[in-house]
């Protein structure tokens, strides 16, 4: 028996940003964005346009960062509570980043204390709010606009927490992918690398379905088809096209089957080396395929639909895949002591999301080892 649930009204295309008043419907908004200091100043001619669509909203949070923290959040959440009108909804136009702090904003209605006490005891989760989001993404990669948690930081504490509620699954979700023709390479490759390990991570995982599977090897093909040439190629639309779509259908994937290893190993890298999430996420791709290589009859056939009959040449062919984007799957350049990488798996392995992993830790230490 399996089960594939996303409850997110999904509206895809060039052009769909323009459906945002009629999505929005007159309710009292709050805007959540960059700044301009994050934005370069594309974002101010975004809210303009949101404007445009939907009227002004009753308040504007614009502190948003990368890897929201507690302190920032906090600050977000007194902006929100700022608002002279009750707030009927929210609209999430950024990154992954703006959806997290989207999805925190929801679940606090103007109380951070809420949402931490929730991410440090487990306890008050039925009083958190329910806010309705509407996702406007302008990167492809985080598939956070078709999820139910945001990641959370502890900057201070050095951890990291999860916010997970059904109902913080957004209303709607509008993936245009016009907004995002202006990313930088830097942000493009990340964003598509964190789409790639979405996907990959969605079918080496004790979750699988037959649903998120399908999803999750049209996603992979086309990061791996399209990533390199759009990467050279920035204002190609029907490239970033294909990368939204790959993202949204990864996105798609993993809201039903979570992430695993790689990503249980890129939070340390994250929060104590500055590895964007995208890298620090993807870059141990390889060794996770050569590891998980056997595992599991479904998984094998699907990875051999991806990347050919041979396994072992496919990992090598993600790896050359990743080199020609830059990215180096060593973990030694990514500022892990080789020394250090076999208890980084370990702790990854008992971690949350570690425990999706389909594979077995002695197959990852014989490919340490190799």
């Amino acid at each position: 028996m399996w089960r594939y649930r996303n409850p997110v009204d999904v509206r895809f295309g060039p052009g769909v940003f323009e459906a945002l008043g009629g999505v929005v419907a007159g309710r009292a908004y709050c805007l959540v964005t960059y700044d301009d200091a994050n934005g370069g100043g594309v974002f101010a001619e975004l809210t303009r346009r949101v404007v445009a669509l939907a009227g002004a909203p009753a308040v504007t949070v614009c502190n948003i960062g990368p890897n929201p923290d507690f302190a920032g959040l906090a600050e977000s959440c007194r902006t929100y509570a700022s608002s002279t009108r009750p707030v009927e909804a929210i609209v999430a136009l950024g990154g992954g980043s703006v959806m997290d702090a989207a999805k925190v904003l929801a679940a606090a209605s103007g109380d951070f204390e809420r949402v931490r006490r929730h991410l440090l005891t487990g306890a008050g989760g039925n009083d958190l709010g329910r806010t309705p989001i509407i996702a406007v993404p302008t990167t492809a990669g985080t598939g956070s606009e078709v999820t139910s948690w945001a990641t959370v930081w502890d900057t201070e504490a050095m951890k990291k927490y999860s916010l997970s509620r059904d109902t913080l699954h957004p209303e709607v979700a509008l993936v245009d992918p016009l907004l995002t023709t202006g990313l930088p390479r830097a942000v493009t490759i990340s964003t598509g690398l964190d789409a790639l390990s979405h996907a990959l991570e969605s079918i080496w995982n004790v979750n699988a379905n037959p649903v998120s599977g399908a999803l999750a090897e049209v996603a992979a093909r086309e990061v791996i088809d399209a990533l390199p040439v759009l990467a050279d190629d920035l204002g190609n639309e029907a490239l970033r096209t294909r990368l939204a779509r790959a993202s949204l259908f990864a996105g798609l994937a993993f809201s039903n089957t979570r992430t695993a290893l790689a990503h249980a190993l890129s939070y340390h890298l994250t929060l104590h080396h500055g590895v964007p999430h995208g890298i620090a996420c993807s870059f141990s791709l390889p060794m996770v395929m050569r590891a998980v290589a056997g595992s599991d009859p479904a998984c094998d056939a699907a990875l051999r639909r991806i990347f050919g009959p041979d396994l072992a040449a496919g990992a090598a062919r993600l790896e050359i895949f990743l080199k020609k984007l830059g990215i180096s799957p060593d973990a030694t350049d990514h500022g892990i002591k080789a020394a250090d990488w076999s208890r980084l798996i370990d702790d990854a392995l008992a971690g949350e999301r570690g425990k999706n992993f389909i594979g077995r830790r002695e197959s990852l230490v014989a490919e340490l080892a190799a």
